[in-house]
């Protein structure tokens, strides 16, 4: 395997800090009345760029790059 770039092993930090986020996110819901967790569920569901559309980007340029280097 290739060694990853500086830029390649920050972003996965990034990926792991939303994972914290995530957790943290977890952790409190359970404390939340059920208004307050609709508010929130409704507000991450807007939330843009959200980890979807993230990883839909990577594996596009990625399949894109794969295709650019057959030729």
């Amino acid at each position: 395997m290739m060694p990853l770039s500086g830029e390649a092993i920050r972003m996965m930090n990034y990926v792991d800090d939303v994972a914290t986020t995530m957790r943290r996110l977890l952790a409190v819901a359970p404390a939340l009345t059920n208004e307050e967790r609709k508010r929130v569920s409704d507000y991450l569901r807007v939330s843009s760029p959200n980890a979807q559309e993230v990883l839909l980007i990577l594996e596009k340029t990625t399949a894109e790059k794969v295709a650019a280097d057959k030729k």
